[in-house]
């Protein structure tokens, strides 16, 4: 069984997902060949944005590690980013386990009208065995790693019922939803988004790509904002003429291709999303299915990507300046998990999203710091990576690090870990806060798309 998955995982999101869509195509009554083609164009769309992703991590992460090594930072726990800790996850002998997990709790959920999202990302079951193998680390306890992990699919399903209508007037890709680990982060950046509406000078500041485009004429053009922001990281990184001229280039194609390769997402989407909708319908009456999947389908907004960039020398500056951090950022070091997020929290504005980006990124630091010693251990002991003695490896950007890091010490009270509960005790109280001012613009955002909301789910 274990063999069969890992086979079918290994064939990648580009050709694993597109599969799950045409079986779930056909379910819905499509016609073969445009299930077919809906499916080959995700997997296209899902490919493409990985390709421009990785061309973006190739050109910034090597001027991002030239100005840490400028630096002379002495940081002992390296960041590796989320392949090898991905690696470590599937290397776990338990990891096949969540695949039923995730599965049962979502049709139970479905069923009991608890959710209304059929989550379709199982390539992401990744992050709920990563959380497992980290808390199972922790606490010696292969019960407690599945039962936080367990509380992490609920809470992404339910999170992904508070956010669809917002995603849905966003990206104008009606029917899907976001059930990722990443945006559970948002309990921790709403508060601090709502937070700025009562801040002279702030609450009143609207500023996303378009207008951008608006204020500053070509200077807010993507092209044009990539190639400022290349030349920025390259002096940081103290590059030559030509090696600045070459990443300011490079980030400009960047930011060129995202939203070329974004409309992919509504050209493969919208006719399974339709035909699925009007399957439920026939069958469900009164209740609304949407589909979860995995992040790339924001990728097109070119916030996201601003973002992640301008955040690159803020990161470096507090990996060297906050005491206590011994992350030393570079895999992680373009922090999409958070810009994904803030992206829904701030309804694309780019102000907001980099006010936050400041005040969080101690968070992602101080949990990669936090984490390293175990998932050194657990790399060590499932053998995927080849350590040298003293070295540490961690994840900056990690999905969701107040989740993991609170549950984690929570479930480590079976060891006399007492400030676990309180630190739980917080999270629950800020939890159902999130949970209600969600709803809230859940219900906004509904109306102003002329839809009905389905309150049984946000009641």
């Amino acid at each position: 069984m274990k063999e069969v998955i890992n086979y079918i995982l290994d064939l990648g999101p580009e050709v694993f997902l597109p599969s799950i869509m045409i079986i779930v195509g056909l379910i819905v009554r499509m016609k073969f060949p445009t299930a077919f083609s809906s499916a080959l164009t995700l997997g296209a769309a899902f490919l493409g944005m990985n390709v421009v992703i990785n061309f973006l991590f190739d050109t910034v992460g090597p001027a991002s590690e030239a100005f840490v090594n400028n630096t002379g930072l002495q940081l002992n726990a390296l960041d590796l980013g989320w392949p090898p800790n991905s690696a470590i996850a599937w290397a776990w002998p338990y990891a096949f386990l969540m695949f039923p997990i995730q599965i049962i709790i979502n049709l139970v959920m479905l069923g009991f009208n608890k959710t209304n999202c059929l989550n379709l990302d199982l390539w992401n079951v990744w992050n709920k065995i990563f959380t497992a193998v980290i808390v199972t680390g922790i606490t010696n306890s292969l019960v407690m790693g599945f039962v936080v992990a367990s509380i992490e699919v609920v809470l992404e399903l339910k999170n992904a019922d508070l956010t669809q209508k917002q995603i849905q007037r966003m990206t104008g890709i009606p029917g899907i939803a976001l059930p990722h680990a990443m945006a559970l982060t948002a309990v921790v950046l709403a508060p601090l988004n709502r937070l700025l509406d009562f801040i002279p000078g702030i609450k009143n500041v609207e500023l996303d790509a378009e207008s951008l485009k608006e204020k500053l004429g070509i200077f807010g053009e993507n092209h044009v904002v990539g190639f400022i922001i290349g030349i920025f990281i390259a002096l940081f990184a103290k590059y030559d003429l030509k090696s600045t001229l070459a990443l300011g280039v490079q980030a400009a194609t960047a930011l060129t291709l995202f939203p070329m390769v974004s409309t992919l997402f509504m050209k493969a989407l919208a006719p399974i999303s339709e035909a699925a909708g009007e399957f439920m319908k026939r069958r469900f009456p009164g209740k609304e299915i949407y589909i979860g999947l995995d992040w790339p389908f924001l990728a097109g907004h070119a916030e996201v990507w601003v973002t992640c960039i301008l955040l690159v020398p803020v990161t470096l500056l507090m990996a060297v300046a906050l005491p206590g951090n011994g992350t030393l950022p570079f895999g992680g070091i373009l922090n999409i998990c958070f810009a994904a997020t803030a992206l829904i929290v701030c309804n694309k504005n780019l102000a907001r999203m980099l006010i936050l980006g400041i005040i969080a990124t101690p968070l992602y630091l101080y949990v990669a710091t936090a984490f390293a010693p175990h998932i050194t251990n657990l790399a060590r002991q499932v053998g995927t990576i080849d350590l040298p003695a003293n070295q540490m490896i961690t994840w900056n950007g990690m999905e969701a690090p107040e989740f993991r890091y609170v549950f984690s010490r929570a479930a480590n009270i079976i060891n006399g870990d007492i400030l676990g509960i309180v630190l739980l005790a917080g999270y629950i109280v800020l939890y159902i806060w999130y949970y209600k001012y969600m709803k809230a613009r859940e219900e906004a955002a509904a109306k102003e798309l002329g839809l009905s909301q389905n309150n049984s789910l946000l009641a």
